[in-house]
C-alpha cells in the first residue's frame, strides 16, 4: 500500500499541471510541485489564501457544487499570477465518508493569447473585407460568387448579398461574355490579373468600367477552385479626369480672358503661359512667344535676373512673392512702357522651384492721369493761394481805406484855410494829389481782389454730382475706395455758378480721398426740405481731431503736410456757399469718419419769388 501510494505521489509530482487537494473547510490538503510554483507552497493554509490572498472565499469559488458531486471544467483567470487556467475539477471520497475536492489547473495562457490574436485577426480581416472602400470578391471558376462585400455589392447596385451570389457572372455581370473568357485564360495562364479593365454591368444593366485585380484560389492539389479579387469602379476617376479637364480649361480661358498680361516661364526662362492681353500690350504673338521666346526679352537688359533675386527675397511680399513693384517693359517695337508686376514661384510636391508666373498692369495711362492730376491739383493751389492773396489784400485795402480818407480830408480843410499864391498851397496840392492816386490804387487793389463774380443761373446739384463721380469713379477704385450715391429724385434746382459748386464738390471728394489711407467709401446723399437743398458728403476715413473741428473752414489751416495743401481749400469752398446764400455744417471724430453738409436754398423763378415777397408782406400786416 505504502509503494502504490509512493508511486502516485511521484505521478502527481511530475504531472505538468498543477494539482491540489482541499477538504470541506477549505483547508489544502495537498499540492503537487506545479501546484507549488504556480502560487508557492500552502499546504494546511486555506485555499482563499494561497489563490487569492484573501481571508474570505474567493469571488469565482464553485466548490460548493463540487462537495455537491458535481464535476467542472471551466476556464479561469487568476489575478495572482495574471495567468488563465483550464480547470478541471472533481469530488473525491475519503474513507472516512466525507467529501475532499480535486482541483487540476492546467496553464492555457499563451493558447488563450494565441485564440485572441486569431480572433483579432480574423475580425480585421473582416472589417478589411466588409469595410474597404473598393470591391472584393470570391467566385468559383464555374462564375458563380462565393461571397462579397458590401462595397462591391453597392458598386453594381444589389440589394443583398444573396442576390448578388445568385446571378451568372459571365452573362450578369459582363457586358461582353469574352471578356470573362479572356479574364480566365489570363489568371489561370499567370496565376494573378493585375489592372484588368473591363466593363461590367450593374443591376440595371448600366455598364460601368472597372479595373479588376485578382489571383487563383487552388485546393490542395493544385487544383483551380476560383478566383479571389479586388475591384476599383473607374466612373469617379473618368468623372474626376472629366472634371480636371474642365477646371483646366476654365482656368486657362479665365488666364486669356484676364484684362492684365499674364505670362509663366520655367527656370531657364523658357515661356509656356502667355495670354492674349500680354499679346496686346507687349506685341508678341502667343505663336512667336511659347517654347520659342526667353522670358528676358520682354525686360531691359539684366532686369530679368533682378526679378527672380526679388522673388526669391523675403523683402517685396514673402520668399517666393513679388508684391505690385514698379517695372519697365520693351515691346516687341522696341517701345518701353511702364507697368507694375506682380509675381510668384511655383514649387512641385518636395518643395522645389520650377516656374514663375508673373502679371502686370500697364501702367502707362495711370501715370499720364496722375501727371495731369497732379498739374491740375498744382493749378487748383495756386488759385487757392491767389484767392486767399486776394482776400488779404482786401482786408489791407479796407483797413487803410479809412485813415486814408481821413488824411485827404485833413489835407482839404488845410486848402481852405492857405491861399492859392502861398508856397504851402502847392505843398499841399502835391500831398492831396498823392492821396488821391494812393486811393486809387487801393481801389483798384480791392477791384482786382474781388472780380465780378461767376454768372450764376439754374443748375441741378444732382447732375454735377453724377459727372464728377463718373470722373472720379475710376481713379478712387484704384485707391480702394467706393463710391455711392442715394440721390433724390425730382431734386429743385439752385441758384448757383456751376464751376463754383463744383469746385467745391472736388475739393471734398480729394479731403476724402486723401483721409482713407487704407480705402473705404464715399457716400454722395441729396434731399430737399423747406426751400433748400441738402447735399451730404461721407466718408469712413480718419476723421477730424475735436480740437481742430472749429478751425477748419479757417484761410491757411490744415492738417496735411505742406506738400498736399496749404490749408485754403475749405476756406474758399465755405466762402462759395455763404456766397450763395448756404451754409456749411461738419460732423466728425478721430477714427470715425467726417461728414459734410451743405445746404443752399432752392431757386424761385421771379414771378414766384414776387408773389413770396407779397405773401409775406400780406402775413406782417
Amino acid at each position: 500500500m505504502d509503494k502504490e501510494k509512493r508511486i502516485l505521489n511521484a505521478i502527481l509530482e511530475t504531472i505538468e499541471e498543477g494539482i491540489y487537494v482541499i477538504d470541506q473547510n477549505y483547508t489544502v490538503e495537498y499540492m503537487n510541485r506545479q501546484m507549488v510554483e504556480l502560487f508557492g507552497e500552502g499546504t494546511g493554509e486555506k485555499c482563499h489564501r494561497l489563490l487569492n490572498n484573501s481571508d474570505t472565499l474567493c469571488p469565482w469559488c464553485r466548490a460548493s457544487e463540487v462537495f455537491r458531486g458535481n464535476r467542472l471544467h471551466w476556464e479561469l483567470f487568476i489575478p495572482k499570477t495574471e495567468k488563465t487556467f483550464a480547470l478541471t475539477e472533481l469530488p473525491l471520497k475519503n474513507p472516512d465518508g466525507s467529501v475532499s475536492k480535486l482541483c487540476i489547473f492546467r496553464d492555457i495562457t499563451e493558447r488563450k493569447k494565441r485564440e485572441a490574436e486569431l480572433a483579432a485577426s480574423e475580425e480585421r480581416y473582416q472589417n478589411l473585407f466588409e469595410n474597404v472602400g473598393v470591391g472584393v470578391y470570391i467566385s468559383s471558376k464555374e462564375g458563380r460568387f462565393l461571397d462579397a462585400n458590401q462595397s462591391f455589392i453597392q458598386m453594381l447596385d444589389y440589394e443583398s448579398k444573396e442576390e448578388l451570389l445568385n446571378i451568372d457572372i459571365t452573362r450578369d455581370l459582363y457586358v461582353r461574355p469574352s471578356d470573362r473568357r479572356k479574364f480566365q485564360e489570363m489568371i489561370e495562364r499567370d496565376g494573378r490579373v493585375v489592372e484588368y479593365e473591363v466593363e461590367f454591368k450593374k443591376r440595371d444593366g448600366t455598364p460601368i468600367t472597372v479595373l479588376l485585380t485578382s489571383h487563383v484560389r487552388y485546393d490542395h492539389q493544385g487544383n483551380v477552385l476560383g478566383y479571389e479579387g479586388i475591384t476599383v469602379d473607374q466612373t469617379e476617376r473618368y468623372m474626376m479626369e472629366k472634371k480636371l479637364r474642365e477646371a483646366h480649361d476654365f482656368m486657362n480661358k479665365v488666364i486669356q480672358s484676364s484684362p492684365s498680361p499674364i505670362m509663366a516661364a520655367d527656370l531657364k526662362g523658357n515661356i509656356f503661359i502667355w495670354n492674349r492681353a500680354a499679346e496686346e500690350t507687349l506685341g508678341y504673338p502667343a505663336s512667336e512667344t511659347i517654347g520659342k521666346m526667353h522670358i528676358t526679352k520682354i525686360y531691359p537688359e539684366g532686369l530679368a535676373f533682378r526679378i527672380m533675386k526679388m522673388i526669391r527675397s523675403p523683402e517685396h511680399g514673402g520668399v517666393g512673392l513679388l508684391r505690385s513693384h514698379p517695372m519697365l517693359y520693351v515691346r516687341k517695337d522696341g517701345e518701353v512702357i511702364d507697368g507694375s508686376l506682380s509675381a510668384a514661384m511655383i514649387y512641385d510636391d518636395d518643395g522645389n522651384e520650377v516656374a514663375t508666373v508673373g502679371s502686370f498692369v500697364d501702367m502707362t495711362e495711370r501715370i499720364e492721369m496722375e501727371r495731369t492730376l497732379r498739374s491740375t491739383q498744382e493749378q487748383l493751389l495756386q488759385s487757392e493761394k491767389l484767392a486767399a492773396m486776394g482776400r488779404l489784400t482786401s482786408q489791407i485795402a479796407h483797413e487803410l481805406n479809412n485813415p486814408l480818407f481821413g488824411i485827404m480830408n485833413t489835407l482839404e480843410l488845410l486848402k481852405s484855410e492857405i491861399p492859392p499864391e502861398n508856397k504851402r498851397r502847392k505843398l499841399l496840392d502835391m500831398s492831396l494829389s498823392e492821396t488821391v492816386r494812393l486811393a486809387e490804387m487801393l481801389r483798384k487793389m480791392l477791384s482786382f481782389s474781388k472780380p465780378d463774380q461767376e454768372e450764376k443761373g439754374p443748375v441741378n446739384i444732382n447732375t454735377i454730382i453724377d459727372e464728377l463721380m463718373l470722373l472720379h469713379e475710376k481713379q478712387l477704385r484704384e485707391n480702394s475706395i467706393k463710391l455711392t450715391s442715394e440721390l433724390a429724385e425730382g431734386l429743385p434746382e439752385i441758384y448757383a455758378s456751376r464751376n463754383q459748386m463744383r469746385q467745391v464738390f472736388l475739393n471734398m471728394i480729394s479731403n476724402a480721398r486723401d483721409a482713407m489711407h487704407e480705402g473705404g467709401t464715399l457716400t454722395f446723399r441729396t434731399w430737399h426740405q423747406d426751400g433748400h437743398v441738402y447735399i451730404e458728403i461721407s466718408d469712413t476715413g480718419q476723421g477730424i481731431d475735436k480740437e481742430n473741428l472749429n478751425r477748419i473752414f479757417d484761410s491757411f489751416f490744415t492738417t496735411k503736410d505742406t506738400v498736399k495743401g496749404v490749408g485754403l481749400g475749405l476756406s474758399v469752398c465755405y466762402g462759395f456757399i455763404q456766397d450763395h446764400g448756404g451754409d456749411i455744417r461738419v460732423n466728425s471724430s478721430s477714427g470715425q469718419g467726417t461728414t459734410f453738409i451743405i445746404d443752399l436754398p432752392v431757386h424761385q423763378a421771379p414771378e414766384q419769388e414776387q408773389q413770396n415777397k407779397l405773401d409775406k408782406s400780406a402775413s406782417t400786416q
